[in-house]
């Protein structure tokens, strides 16, 4: 039975399963599956599902029905790889899991050397078949990419990427040595400079590597990825984080982040960074669009759900941030953005013993040291405990003192909010200016300093902290596939007088782009023309001429000896079910009914 509910034009691409001997080549079936989403998200009217969401259900945890419903898709593709020396062996398979019907399916038995063009086919025959189905979409000629001409470089490229996922410092390590091995083979692999960059930057904030060194290196392959594509939207995206995080310059954040979705409309990473920056501007409406793209197309991403819960917090909506956080914990208790956020939530509903027990179960080192103890005078401000000589108050002064202790000098701004010392909290936030306190964002805006927004020198400091950038504005693509008023009437009188001479609808393998082939226009031209003039897509279009066929085939006295299915097969349908499910939603009757009802 249809879900109405769901996405119609969507589609999940789930991980194509490595059945090969050799199961170490995982890494290589990845990212074929990776290739594919990557390239149909291109397709603008199309919703792919993004790549952390689909492989939450590698190995098929669940019914493709369910993992649709899951993810309010309509269209399921699933597949297989094997690898055998030089040679590969790809299957797919695209499924209706509303109808349970198999649209499309085939099979790729290609070099090696060749995955590329394998890759955009698959995509470029995945896309039509959706656009017969569904209705009109614009497609490229080619939309999947060719990240390098170098087979084993990416072979090296993918190796390090599915370690770099794994998140951890020694896993890191190693993909650094991968992505560097794939770089002494083509220079010019961004992917693998953006990943390098991301590798040290990740070993240099986490402590793992001399800081100053990693930093070094982290911006020298940034500016490597720039001078080969200072579009890319990998390289933006980190270019984003580095200007807020290393540079703390809020509007150059801004500037890249946009530039990076810009590049990748689906970027649901970019869509939750720049959530996150809106949020922290109070530009709540901004930060909400975003945050739900990356929703709808990165449902089960842990992150999503995070942001999600932050935007919330910021919003001032305690219930359901506590409900998201909760939840996050009970999967990883362990995650210290989570425990951080929730225990703001349990300062602002002022709900002090739950935040006791939550800070000691905390394991120590967990948290920064100056972290726990800025939460715990800010408990302590809440509680109305205002003895200034308190020990953790005076200690929490004392490292605020120093330069570099920026989480001291964030929680005793926030403790001179909530005690209403506004000229002690104004001269911290210069001091924090001096030293380009990048965490000093996340501070300015929190409803733990909501007090001191009321002082008249707050606007002032608020543009400092979160200027506004002069950008241009990034032009909307053109629909290259309308038709001006003439040219739409003579491809329609073309397409209609070739309808009716050549019955093409006759031959059950015809699609969108063979027929506009044969009648000499661009099949996106031809499908804005069956959608947007005749209100129908490409196989309602055909299947009504097929229908009508079958019409005039059944009530002829020569026919009379052939069965219904062999007339349907005459007719052009190549299934039993589609003929008949078909005509039942043309007619309103079944094909039996039909005729009995013409011979009587």
């Amino acid at each position: 039975m249809k879900n109405p509910s769901i996405n119609k034009a969507s589609i999940v691409v789930l991980p194509f399963r490595n059945i090969s001997s050799n199961g170490e080549m995982d890494y290589f079936s990845d990212g074929i599956t990776e290739e594919i989403i990557f390239g149909l998200s291109k397709i603008e009217q199309l919703k792919v599902i993004s790549k952390t969401s689909s492989f939450f259900f590698k190995d098929h945890k669940g019914t493709l029905q369910e993992i649709a419903e899951h993810l309010n898709v309509s269209i399921v593709l699933e597949g297989s790889v094997r690898f055998a020396g030089d040679m590969i062996r790809i299957t797919a398979q695209l499924i209706d899991v509303q109808d349970d019907s198999h649209l499309w399916s085939s099979a790729w038995n290609r070099k090696l050397e060749n995955i590329f063009e394998i890759q955009n086919e698959i995509s470029l025959l995945i896309a039509d078949k959706l656009r017969e189905q569904f209705g009109h979409m614009e497609i490229a000629e080619r939309i999947a990419e060719t990240p390098t001409q170098n087979l084993n470089a990416y072979d090296h490229f993918l190796k390090g990427k599915k370690l770099f996922n794994k998140w951890n410092p020694a896993n890191v390590q190693e993909a650094i040595i991968q992505y560097e091995a794939a770089l002494r083979l083509d220079a010019n692999l961004i992917e693998a400079h953006v990943g390098l960059a991301d590798g040290y930057s990740f070993l240099a904030v986490a402590g793992f590597a001399p800081r100053e060194e990693s930093w070094r290196k982290a911006i020298l392959h940034l500016e490597k990825a720039d001078a080969i594509d200072p579009d890319n939207a990998s390289l933006n995206f980190m270019r984003a984080n580095q200007a807020l995080f290393t540079e703390a310059d809020f509007a150059q954040s801004m500037l890249f982040i946009k530039r990076s979705i810009a590049n990748k409309p689906s970027h649901s990473d970019a869509h939750r960074f720049i959530s996150f920056l809106y949020s922290l501007r109070n530009e709540f409406k901004q930060a909400e669009v975003h945050i739900q793209y990356a929703k709808s197309i990165d449902p089960l991403n842990e992150e999503t759900k995070f942001y999600e819960a932050y935007l919330l917090y910021r919003e001032k909506k305690y219930t359901p941030v506590r409900n998201i956080l909760e939840k996050l914990m009970a999967n990883n208790p362990q995650n210290v953005p989570v425990l951080i956020l929730l225990s703001y939530i349990l300062l602002k509903t002022e709900d002090f013993q739950s935040l006791e027990k939550l800070l000691l179960d905390i394991p120590t080192g967990l948290i920064m040291p100056d972290e726990r103890l800025g939460i715990e005078c800010l408990s302590l401000a809440l509680q109305g405990i205002d003895d200034e000589m308190h020990p953790k108050l005076q200690m929490l002064k004392s490292k605020a003192n120093r330069d570099s202790s920026f989480q001291a000098h964030i929680y005793l701004f926030h403790y001179y909010c909530i005690k209403g010392k506004f000229d002690e909290a104004f001269q911290l936030v210069e001091k924090l200016f001096d030293n380009k306190s990048s965490i000093f964002f996340l501070a300015f805006t929190d409803p733990l300093a909501e007090n001191i927004q009321n002082d008249s020198r707050y606007p002032s400091y608020w543009k400092r902290v979160y200027p506004s950038i002069a950008e241009k504005p990034i032009p909307k693509r053109s629909n290259t596939s309308s038709l001006d008023e003439d040219t739409a009437i003579l491809f329609q009188e073309r397409l209609s007088q070739f309808m009716k001479q050549e019955q093409p609808f006759l031959n059950p393998s015809l699609s969108l782009r063979s027929l506009a082939a044969q009648i000499d226009i661009h099949p996106n031209q031809l499908s804005w023309l069956l959608n947007e003039r005749l209100g129908k897509n490409f196989n309602e279009f055909i299947n009504h001429f097929r229908v009508e066929h079958f019409k005039s085939l059944v009530v002829a006295p020569k026919n009379s000896h052939i069965s219904l299915i062999g007339l349907a097969y005459e007719s052009g349908f190549n299934s039993k079910t589609a003929f008949n499910t078909t005509f039942k939603k043309l007619t309103g009757t079944t094909p039996g009914a039909y005729l009995k009802e013409q011979s009587s």
